[in-house]
């Protein structure tokens, strides 16, 4: 049998999705009362990190942990990936020692394919694309606040980054409306807004994004590899920043997330994550229990047979 990979929400049905979900909420409760659950005793995740990380090396390397099993972690100045090593061959050496593999990197195709030529379950960490990990923690925390998320709206105000491509997927496996604020020219890529149809708006006014929205998000102005347009982008997203003014547009239950680290006084005021309407801390913590599910869902089922 094939093994199951995770590169993207759409790697999902909206069924297995909201499963996942709920699946994360079970395991939170566990760990909040002290339950040792350990699935994944004695399996190895993999680790591969090509860009920096806190909340996903420590979510990822907690989770499995928690989950009775082992994390290694591998940057590129540590394996032969470093060295030239085609992504092919690390795939299928690395597979052959390892029951799952997580990697944050910058281009996509190095996860798709790595994926092609892995025996076991290959996790975005993230890419240049997407941020799929990121998603389900995101939607974690609000149908713990607010309940279910279809049929709402939710805005995207800033870039159209890998964030903001992986919310657009999540409009559709999820069935929100989403609104998306950015400057001209900063648009999220045409694949996604193609696939996604007229669930996803463009607009140019952070307000008429959020207008009646029930989940504002944002994320950094310029993203990692981006350094040397800082500039540039500082200035030309000045009136994109969240603020409690623009929250206060939003619909009376809107909850704030943001994917973090946070500039403050950039893309959000300097107070925004003391809003009582910000739940930035539960999100972030919610990336372990996301994933904790994830990885139950895709490594246990291989190990279930005698």
């Amino acid at each position: 049998m094939s093994a199951r990979h995770f590169l993207s929400l759409m790697d999902c049905t909206p069924q297995e999705l909201s499963g996942l979900i709920r699946r994360a909420i079970e395991l939170k409760d566990l760990r909040k009362r002290g339950v040792l659950f350990e699935p994944l005793k004695s399996r190895v995740l993999g680790m591969i990190f090509e860009k920096a990380s806190t909340r996903t090396r420590l979510s990822f390397e907690a989770g499995m942990i928690q989950l009775g099993g082992q994390a290694i972690f591998l940057s590129p100045r540590d394996t032969q990936l470093g060295r030239g090593e085609p992504i092919a061959d690390s795939a299928r050496v690395m597979s052959r020692m390892l029951d799952a593999v997580m990697i944050r990197t910058f281009a996509h195709s190095t996860l798709t394919e790595f994926a092609a030529h892995s025996q076991v379950p290959l996790i975005n960490g993230l890419s240049d694309d997407l941020h799929p990990c990121q998603l389900l923690a995101d939607m974690q925390t609000f149908a713990e606040q607010r309940g279910s998320i279809q049929g709402k709206t939710v805005a995207w105000v800033g870039d159209g980054n890998n964030m903001c491509n992986t919310y657009i997927e999540a409009a559709q496996q999820f069935d929100f409306q989403l609104r998306v604020a950015c400057p001209e020219g900063y648009e999220p890529k045409a694949r996604f807004l193609d696939a996604a149809g007229d669930r996803v708006q463009i607009v140019r006014d952070p307000r008429e994004a959020v207008r009646g929205a029930h989940l504002v998000s944002t994320d950094v102005w310029t993203s990692m590899g981006q350094e040397e347009e800082t500039a540039k982008r500082l200035k030309l997203f000045a009136p994109y920043q969240v603020n409690r003014a623009l929250l206060d547009a939003a619909d009376p239950t809107v909850i704030f997330l943001h994917c973090l680290p946070a500039h403050r006084g950039e893309e959000i005021s300097e107070d925004l994550l003391d809003d009582p309407r910000a739940f930035a801390w539960d999100q972030a913590e919610n990336r372990l229990h996301a994933q904790k599910a994830l990885l139950e869902m895709l490594v246990a089922p291989a190990f279930a047979q005698p």
